[in-house]
């Protein structure tokens, strides 16, 4: 393994949930885990494993056209990566004085990130529990002794297209590396 991409679900707070969900709807599982967040059926921080890092499935939704724009030689870069999904809803917007999610249901104040420069044309995001970064923390840690994969924060190569995660450079990236389309993981 290469490269680690940090996803969130858009969706409940619960990982195994997410392993539920996906096989109720006939899908492959997608990330090697899934870690919960604060909600009723769901223990805030759980890493919950849908198969072994050294495995893989597709999680990355990468196509051709992908590479061409960017001038980088297409390969598959889920058979090399390993994917973190965080339960979380993503972008929220402020509708009279309740934040509400992509499905229309409203996040708890106290469960929102305002950020100070809006991100992807959102001010509101559901915010990540200090639990949920903790086990974030403890699995890049574990992979980087398992695998080697380098730990350093790169801003360029996070929030916006990078042309490391293409060419599979060694390293931790999110969803927001390779398509503009995505808004995971958040800042």
């Amino acid at each position: 393994k290469k490269q680690i991409y940090l996803h969130h679900t858009a969706g409940n707070a619960s990982g195994e949930a997410v392993f539920a969900g996906w096989a109720d709807n006939g899908e492959k599982i997608a990330t090697c885990v899934s870690i919960s967040g604060i909600g009723k059926n769901s223990v805030d921080g759980q890493i919950v494993q849908g198969f072994s890092s050294k495995y893989w499935a597709y999680h990355l939704g990468l196509k051709q056209d992908t590479f061409t724009k960017a001038g980088v030689k297409y390969q598959s870069l889920d058979k090399i990566s390993i994917g973190i999904e965080i339960c979380n809803w993503g972008q929220l917007t402020l509708k009279n004085g309740k934040f509400i999610n992509y499905v229309n249901r409203e996040v708890p104040a106290d469960q929102v990130c305002e950020l100070s420069v809006p991100y992807k044309g959102h001010k509101y995001y559901h915010a990540y529990t200090d639990a949920q970064i903790e086990s974030v923390r403890q699995l890049l840690l574990y992979w980087n002794k398992i695998y080697g994969i380098p730990l350093d924060y790169n801003e360029k190569d996070m929030w916006g297209i990078s042309e490391n995660a293409l060419k599979a450079v060694p390293g931790v990236y999110t969803h927001n590396s390779y398509r503009k389309d995505k808004s995971d993981i958040s800042p």
